[in-house]
C-alpha cells in the first residue's frame, strides 16, 4: 500500500514539474499578457482623453468606451462659438434694442438656431 501512495506522490509530482516545464517558456516569451479588446479600449481611450477634466472627460470617456466616433462630442459649441453664430445671423442685424436682446438670448440658449440665408 506505501509503494501505491509513494507512486501516486512521483506521478504527481513528474506531472506539476511537467506542467511547470511547459508554462515556464510561455511566460519568459510574453512578459505580459495580452489585453483583452475591453483593456485595449480603455488604454486609447484614456491617452485621447488627454487634458480634459471633469465632466468633459467623463462625457467623453463614456462615449470613446462604447465605441463612438471621438467627434460627437466635440459638437457641442462653446458660448463664444454660439456668439459668435448668432451675431452672424443676418436677422440678428436687422434687429435693435430690445428685439435684439430677445433675439440674442433664444439664439445663445439653442432654442432657435441662427438661420443661413
Amino acid at each position: 500500500m506505501s509503494s501505491r501512495i509513494s507512486l501516486m506522490v512521483a506521478s504527481l509530482a513528474l506531472a506539476f514539474a511537467a506542467s511547470t516545464a511547459v508554462a515556464a517558456p510561455q511566460a519568459a516569451a510574453g512578459s505580459a499578457p495580452a489585453k483583452n479588446s475591453q483593456q485595449q479600449r480603455m488604454t486609447d481611450c484614456n491617452k485621447q482623453a488627454t487634458g480634459k477634466t471633469g465632466d468633459e472627460r467623463k462625457a467623453f470617456m463614456s462615449s470613446c468606451l462604447k465605441g463612438e466616433s471621438p467627434a460627437a462630442p466635440a459638437a457641442k459649441q462653446t458660448q463664444q462659438e454660439k456668439m459668435k453664430a448668432c451675431n452672424a445671423d443676418p436677422q440678428a442685424k436687422s434687429l435693435k434694442g430690445d428685439a435684439r436682446k430677445q433675439f440674442m438670448s433664444t439664439c445663445l440658449k439653442g432654442d432657435a438656431a441662427p438661420a443661413a440665408h
